[in-house]
């Protein structure tokens, strides 16, 4: 039986069936994380992106801030704003388009959930190597921004 040889393709293949099982992994247990505080991990992402931007965000703003589609992040900036923990304001840029800003509700939700989140993360990072973590970090990023580029098309399968 013969073996594939290794490549950096058949790696970095590797690397995307490793970050599709990760995300899936982090979404599973960041549900559980902050299902106390009345969040899933998709509400989380999407409180979190206008926390981090620490202004208010339309929802293409939130979802190319957290890489998700327009749609999705419509989708939960409406369920955070029923729920209390975002405010519709008028966008002077663009009048079909509203801002979304944290509540003082909201406020308070992501400041304890970043708390779990930075318990997580420790208890996560204890027995990983620092320079490992850098250095993943660092192939993540050029992956990223690799993509940037148009995928190629040319002998694919229809």
């Amino acid at each position: 039986m013969a073996t594939n040889p290794i490549t950096k393709a058949s790696v970095l293949t590797d690397i995307m069936l490793a970050v599709f099982r990760v995300n899936g992994r982090l979404l599973e247990k960041g549900d559980l994380l902050v299902a106390p505080l009345n969040l899933t991990s998709s509400r989380w992402q999407v409180l979190g992106a206008v926390a981090l931007a620490g202004k208010a965000l339309s929802a293409p703003q939130v979802a190319e801030a957290m890489g998700i589609t327009r749609q999705g992040a419509q989708k939960q900036l409406n369920k955070l704003e029923e729920e209390g923990f975002l405010e519709m304001l008028q966008n002077p840029r663009h009048e079909r388009s509203p801002l979304y800003a944290l509540t003082a509700q909201g406020d308070q939700t992501i400041s304890a959930t970043m708390s779990l989140q930075n318990a997580w993360a420790n208890a996560l990072a204890a027995q990983l190597p620092l320079q490992d973590l850098k250095s993943t970090l660092q192939t993540l990023n050029g992956i990223y921004e690799q993509l940037d580029s148009p995928v190629p098309t040319k002998g694919a399968k229809t």
